[in-house]
């Protein structure tokens, strides 16, 4: 017996309803060593995610604390479903924690936060609600700052820098906080130190970035005061650079780096060419010579071995796992 146009039409939405996604919000908090302050992040992301009014669940992964930290988690996750711990076997940074807090996550929205920054938890629905109205990632500006002067001129130095690169208008990119969109995150190489350039490369994509402010709570803070922090930080923006800018065309860069030690070279070569040519002395024994052909060959070789290395992590980064968790603990 034939179906009639109003059984099909319910059956449609029916099917319809059934494969359309639930909202649903997944907080993936990245904990290393907070014991003293993670119960008061806990309390102030339950409360304000409370008063949003939709369905969520808060990741907390240990990033290898070896304080408290776990059994502060647990003990939030006894008297809480929505609460889950994901404990790594040992430090391995933030971008693995925001990996497997991203494997593991249900929502389609993810917020992504740190134990390394003191913000006020309650403005997290305000980011939230700036990713509805047609943004794909909007990222938290610590607003106003609160940590060391030093904290503020390096990260004020950080985004000048980063903003001239990507044209970008931000002034937080590296603040540790920001919700985006899932399938952002997806089609987002995570890996090293890039999570604190998810925003340039999310715009890279095609997405659309924005950013909201959100307040810095006095208290604990880390200061960046070490010269290797600095000086990975270079290396990270030169990588960023790469990335955004020549990933798929290296010879615009490699063949720019080629020529001018290229020229370089030839002009040493040249002069003492002409050095000898008019007799004014030997040059079998001059380090010059050698000078020339050296910087030109090791300098394109350690520049492109690296540049190649990070094509080849860049392009399999969804294929590459730099971590190892322990346990995954939930009700």
């Amino acid at each position: 017996m034939a179906e009639t146009a109003q059984t099909v039409a319910g059956r449609r939405i029916k099917d319809a309803q059934v494969v359309q996604p639930r909202r649903f919000v997944s907080v993936i908090l990245a904990l290393s060593n907070a014991e003293g302050h993670a119960a008061k992040i806990l309390q102030g992301l339950i409360a304000s995610l409370g008063a949003y009014g939709e369905d969520y669940e808060i990741i907390c992964v240990d990033d290898g604390s070896v304080d408290g930290t776990v059994e502060v988690v647990k003990s939030f996750i006894e008297h809480n479903p929505k609460v889950k711990l994901i404990r790594m076997r040992t430090a391995f940074g933030e971008a693995p924690a925001l990996d497997a807090g991203l494997k593991n996550a249900r929502g389609d929205r993810i917020v992504y936060l740190t134990s390394r920054v003191n913000v006020n938890p309650a403005h997290i629905p305000d980011l939230l609600r700036k990713l509805e109205v047609g943004n794909d990632l909007v990222v938290g500006w610590r607003n106003p700052r609160r940590d060391s002067r030093l904290n503020r001129i390096v990260s004020r130095i950080f985004n000048g820098m980063i903003n001239g690169i990507a044209g970008l208008k931000l002034h937080d990119i590296n603040s540790g906080v920001f919700v985006a969109r899932k399938e952002v995150l997806e089609n987002v190489p995570i890996y090293g130190d890039l999570n604190n350039f998810i925003p340039v490369l999310a715009v890279k994509q095609g997405y659309k970035v924005a950013e909201e402010k959100i307040e810095q709570l006095p208290g604990w803070f880390r200061t960046s005061k070490y010269l290797n922090e600095y000086i990975r930080r270079f290396l990270d923006i030169i990588t960023v650079v790469f990335l955004t800018r020549y990933s798929k065309k290296p010879i615009h860069f490699l063949g720019f780096m080629g020529m001018v030690l290229t020229l370089l070279g030839l002009g040493i070569n040249l002069y003492l060419f002409v050095y000898r040519i008019l007799l004014i002395g030997p040059i079998a024994g001059r380090p010059l010579l050698l000078l020339g052909a050296l910087l030109l060959v090791i300098g394109i070789q350690m520049v492109s071995i690296g540049l190649i290395g990070e094509m080849i992590i860049f392009t399999h980064a969804k294929e590459v796992k730099e971590y190892n968790i322990e346990e995954i603990v939930s009700r």
